[in-house]
């Protein structure tokens, strides 16, 4: 065996291994018969013992302290040792002789045993004369450094004493009757002094404004810790005896003082007169509680009155109000505890019958009381009864809107004027400081807070509130009042399932605050929406100036563009639905059911404010836009080509590599766009009458409409992003959410309504882009069809109808940039060169004839659109040189062009050079139809065999 890289041996073995190397030795030297060889292993055996007596030295050196310390200890003991048999041998003869004599003189020492007695009981009854005497003097004492066990055990053993043992004592009759009072009297004391622990010592004034963080205790923690260093009653060691140390103070710990008091009653015999006396005290104190805290807060939060503080102060206030009730409240079921240990142990008699736990209060009757209080105050502080009185009741159902949209665009008689006062003074400063005086004294002199009993018991005349009473203040106390209800409810294990104090919260949100909520909303909504709709009518009424937020809003809400007021107004309103879903969870159905609603009235609204715009005389017709924005198959097409790709790129939708398109593709798009546009518009000969929208603030209307309904869109699908369905979310996910989980039927059509307004938008955006090309073909299409390309040479100016598309795009322009961000006013305006180019070339067809005048007033009109253009979009617009040039070819002889086309290429398609070649032949009578028809021949052959050709 080893240890340490050391070999250990056992001692046994190692006195084994010795006497065998002995015998070894013995046996080596007696069978020797070689003396050499008994002389080597002498020597041998010699030089080992000299080793071993060397070792053996320097072990002794090494320790003779422990030797000579050994040796002198174990002589010290041995003499000790003597020295004790010698005393006990004298003690045992001293006793002998001790009993000896004893025997000798019995009756002496029994006579003397007897009078010691007779004299030991006379001065044991002075003795507790004296003491009774001094009882007064000490029980003062006790009671000054409140240890109420020592005082009570003393008063009740001296009143025992004086109606026992020293009954026939008359010196002591009137000191008898003192501790009898006293006694009666201790038992109001140890009754002040238990209220004074539950109530008075709870930490009231320990968590106001400004430590709201540690105002509220949370249940788990009073579970395992206690409040204020108490111990959960479950904790407490309830079979060991209550003991007072006279040399603490009892207060230190608040559970064994009131054990103490508890046990001070029971020697007292007032158990049952205690328990109904703290019954009878629990509303009064609660109320007092109550009193003392509003009071601390006013006085706290004097200087910082303003609505944010005044929800602060009101959340403060109830938390620290819940925090001394649960404090009460433990207190309370510390007593019982200790009351149940007494009765449960069936010692307590009175008048001889035991005493029975239904004699006693519970905790159901403490909670009851504060949810009575916490009811209360909650009344007042919600202003149930002003609005119980003027109640706006919800709707049976909020998913059906609670009124009729059509009713804003339904014609009205015309009102009979009101006959209105011809002054009136309300508005002049002096009444107005004065109401505001009057309102601010009426809002926080709440007399009404508790009944007249009540205020009596508290012994207050009237109680100030820390803010003024509101529906609202529901959602700044809502959480902590619910976790506070869950207490209760899990403390007292309520029968029905529901407290009372739940109930009446449950009542006041369903009945009165979603009312009130829904018909705060409404009113709100319907207000800005109205202002909307008249400045649709009526875009130059006076409402029109105030139809868009200022700049200011602009810049807080972080947008670049104007919004609608009324936009805004429905967000500001929705965001407050957002927010109450938050601070009442219970109820955020009901709170997105009002936000669908809301929604829904919203974009019925916008529609029929749209409609209102697109519409034109009194029938149902529509601009062309309009149509042609809502038709299936003409918004798919532009929803695919690359400039509408690229704005919904740069709204965050990043575009797929399949998606980029090369420039020649794009050019492709548009001229297909060109084509659909001009065979829609162009099919027939007459013109575009009063299908577009001619006043320019009506489309500045319908720009604002589409960057308000995007931006509304894109918070509210943030927000529907946000939340989840109930039936979809774990535990974890419900905890870690931002919003609480919702009907997964509201929340589909939350969703539906969101995809409205986006759709709206879009909508909108491409009205405006075909808004604009149609204007083109409006202006356009009568300049080859209504003016005169041969007349004389004086007559070069750009056409009158192109002048005015000129003003038209301008004006557009001006609206549009104020009204767009610049990548969706790109939108509208890019690829416009090329519809103009395509417009005026396709118009060829149109021209009766055309002289060289002719041909450069057509190249001005080229020009001046071309100019115009290019200060709008900022590029070159080089498709309009394109057109000019197309128009240039007539300067050519047709023969000359189809020369030019077998030379060079085509550069436009064969329809585009047969227009051209027929305008000529138009244009000159001497031309015969077989030369038309030999140069058409001519220019097929050539066309479709050139490699341009198509």
């Amino acid at each position: 065996m080893e240890k340490n890289g050391e070999k250990i041996v056992n001692p046994a073995a190692k006195g084994r291994e010795t006497s065998e190397f002995l015998m070894a030795i013995v046996r080596t030297l007696s069978t020797s018969a070689d003396f050499e060889q008994r002389e080597k292993e002498k020597a041998r055996i010699e030089k080992t013992f000299i080793q071993s007596d060397k070792r053996l030295g320097e072990l002794v050196s090494e320790n003779y302290q422990e030797l000579a310390q050994i040796t002198q200890d174990f002589s010290t003991i041995s003499k000790s040792v003597n020295e004790a048999r010698e005393k006990i041998k004298k003690i045992k003869d001293d006793l002998s002789s001790c009993k000896t004599l004893l025997h000798c003189k019995r009756d002496e020492l029994r006579r003397l045993w007897i009078e010691g007695v007779e004299q030991k009981t006379m001065v044991a009854m002075l003795d507790q004369i004296e003491q009774i005497k001094e009882v007064p003097t000490k029980l003062d004492n006790l009671l000054l450094k409140k240890h109420y066990l020592h005082g009570t055990e003393l008063v009740v053993n001296a009143v025992a004493k004086l109606e026992n043992q020293l009954v026939g004592v008359e010196a002591l009759r009137d000191l008898k009757a003192e501790l009898i009072t006293r006694k009666e009297q201790l038992h109001d004391v140890l009754i002040e002094e238990l209220n004074k622990q539950i109530y008075i010592k709870s930490p009231n004034l320990s968590s106001l404004p400004g430590k709201r963080g540690s105002s509220v205790m949370k249940q788990d923690t009073l579970k395992r810790k206690g409040i204020n260093g108490i111990p959960a009653p479950e904790k407490l060691e309830f079979g060991k005896e209550v003991k007072e140390d006279l040399n603490s103070n009892p207060e230190d710990d608040p559970a064994h003082f009131i054990a103490i008091l508890v046990e001070s009653l029971y020697m007292l015999r007032k158990i049952p007169e205690a328990a109904e006396g703290l019954k009878v005290k629990i509303q009064p104190e609660l109320s007092a509680i109550v009193a003392r805290t509003s009071q601390a807060i006013l006085e706290s939060s004097s200087n910082q009155m303003d609505s944010s503080s005044q929800s602060q102060c009101l959340l403060d206030f109830l938390e620290s109000i819940f925090h001394q009730f649960r404090f009460v409240a433990h207190m309370h079921k510390v007593v019982l505890r200790n009351l149940h240990k007494i009765i449960i142990s069936g010692v307590f008699t009175v008048s001889g019958v035991p005493v029975r736990q239904e004699c006693l209060y519970d905790m159901t009757d403490v909670w009851s009381k504060i949810q009575a209080v916490v009811e209360l105050l909650l009344r007042e502080y919600l202003d149930v009864e002003n609005t119980a009185a003027s109640r706006q009741r919800a709707p049976t159902s909020f998913d059906e809107p609670s009124t009729d949209i059509n009713s804003f665009f339904a014609k009205k008689r015309p009102a009979k004027p009101k006959k209105m006062a011809l002054f009136r003074f309300d508005a002049s400063i002096h009444a107005i400081s004065t109401n505001s005086y009057v309102d601010d004294s009426r809002a926080f002199d709440t007399g009404d807070l508790f009944s007249s009993s009540l205020l009596a018991e508290m012994g207050l005349e009237k109680n100030q509130m820390v803010c003024k009473p509101s529906v609202y203040n529901i959602t700044a106390i809502f959480k902590p009042l619910e976790s506070f209800i869950r207490e209760i409810e899990d403390a007292i294990a309520c029968p029905d399932g529901t407290s009372s104090l739940q109930a009446f919260v449950t009542d006041f949100v369903q009945n009165i605050f979603l009312g009130q909520v829904h018909y705060t909303v409404l009113t709100s909504i319907g207000s800005a929406t109205k202002d909307l709709i008249r400045y649709y009518k009526n875009p130059q009424s006076f409402d029109a100036l105030r139809h868009v937020v200022d700049h200011k809003t602009q810049k807080e809400l972080g947008v670049s563009r104007p919004l609608l007021t009324s936009t805004v107004t429905v967000d500001k309103n929705l965001q407050e639905l957002r927010e109450l879903m938050q601070d009442l969870p219970d109820y955020a159905d009901q709170f997105l059911n009002m936000i669908c609603n809301t929604l829904k009235e919203y974009k019925d609204t916008c529609h029929s404010a749209y409609r209102e715009i697109v519409q034109y005389d009194s029938d149902d017709r529509r601009v062309i836009s309009a149509m042609w924005a809502k038709d299936e198959d003409i918004s798919r097409f532009l929803r695919s080509l690359p400039s509408w790709r690229s704005l919904q790129s740069s709204s965050g939708q990043e575009l797929a590599t399949d998606d980029v398109c090369s420039e020649e593709e794009i050019k492709a798009l548009n001229s297909k766009e060109a084509q659909i546009l001009i065979s829609n518009l162009t099919s027939s000969d007459g013109l575009i009458q009063q299908e577009i929208i001619t006043d320019v603030t009506q489309m500045r209307t319908i720009a604002n409409v589409h960057e308000s309904v995007e931006w509304f869109s894109n918070r509210m699908k943030d927000f529907s992003n946000r939340l989840c369905a109930r039936t979809n979310t774990t535990p974890a996910e419900t905890a870690a959410a931002e919003y609480p989980p919702v009907s997964e039927k509201t929340l589909s059509s939350l969703r539906n309504l969101v995809k409205d307004f986006q759709d709206l938008a879009e909508i909108c955006l491409l009205l405006l882009h075909l808004e604009v090309r149609v204007h083109c073909f409006y202006f356009l299409l009568p300049v080859a069809k209504q003016s005169n390309y041969a007349g004389p040479i004086d007559d070069l100016d750009p056409d009158s109808n192109v002048l005015k598309l000129n003003k038209d795009l301008s004006s557009m322009e001006e609206v549009l940039q104020q009204s767009l961000q610049p990548k969706k006013f790109k939108y509208i305006f890019e690829s416009l060169g090329f519809l103009v180019a395509s417009i005026l070339m396709n118009s060829i067809q149109y021209m009766k004839k055309i002289n060289e005048n002719g041909i450069k007033k057509m190249c001005r009109n080229l020009f001046a659109i071309q100019q115009n253009l290019t200060n709008i979009t900022m590029s070159r617009e080089p498709d309009l040189d394109h057109a000019r040039q197309y128009y240039e070819l007539l300067y050519i002889n047709p023969d000359d062009v189809i020369t030019m086309i077998a030379e060079k290429g085509s550069q436009y398609t064969f329809q585009e050079y047969t227009e051209l070649i027929k305008l000529h032949h138009r244009s000159h009578a001497a031309l015969s139809p077989s030369q038309l028809e030999n140069r058409m021949q001519k220019l097929k052959d050539v066309f479709f065999k050139t490699p341009n050709g198509d």
